[in-house]
């Protein structure tokens, strides 16, 4: 296992050792013992999600609020998506920014996304199957989006956001000046 560094502090790409012959291949795809040793991250996975989407789905971008918010792994089981984190902490030196990664079932990268960042991704492959762990479990009431395709953001999908596939909740997501406002609020 390989932890390297994204421009987004506190969230890294894992890049695991896969073993591979004839058969096909075997890779640890988590280690807590490794993992905390080469980030630093004390944190405890609680809850498993799994979704499988098609060829345009963007799904985000999503976090959640206050105490409930969740830190994620993420990967791609089969397929190909672009992931994409952007960091909502204001006092955060990368607070607004995106970064984004293909991950496959190809390359076996994932993602670390901490507490405190929005998070989705778009299907890149005619399908995908994305499997994610979190550390905090879900809370609908503290639920939050931004606009996949906000202007400010300008997080490039690599899908036309004409014939991208969101769902209500996403299409009627805030914007990103909308969260700024919501954040100084608060």
């Amino acid at each position: 296992m390989e932890i390297i560094e994204t421009p987004l502090k506190d969230c890294f790409i894992v890049k695991n050792t896969l073993f591979g012959d004839h058969r096909g291949y075997f890779f640890e795809s988590f280690n807590h013992r490794k993992f905390s040793e080469l980030t630093g991250w004390e944190g405890q996975f609680v809850q498993d999600n799994q979704s499988s989407s098609a060829f345009g789905v963007v799904r985000g971008l999503h976090f959640q609020r206050g105490e409930h918010a969740q830190a994620k792994l993420v990967r791609v089981l089969q397929g190909k998506v672009l992931d994409v984190a952007v960091d909502l902490r204001p006092h955060s030196p990368s607070f607004g920014k995106s970064f984004s990664i293909e991950l496959s079932d190809d390359n076996a990268f994932q993602l670390f996304v901490p507490r405190g960042f929005a998070h989705g991704f778009s299907v890149l492959s005619e399908t995908a199957t994305f499997f994610y762990k979190c550390d905090n479990y879900y809370h609908k009431a503290s639920e939050g989006g931004i606009h996949p395709f906000d202007e400010t953001l300008a997080i490039d999908w690599k899908i036309d956001p004409g014939t991208a596939m969101l769902s209500e909740k996403d299409r009627l997501a805030a914007s990103w000046e909308a969260f700024l406002l919501e954040v100084s609020s608060s």
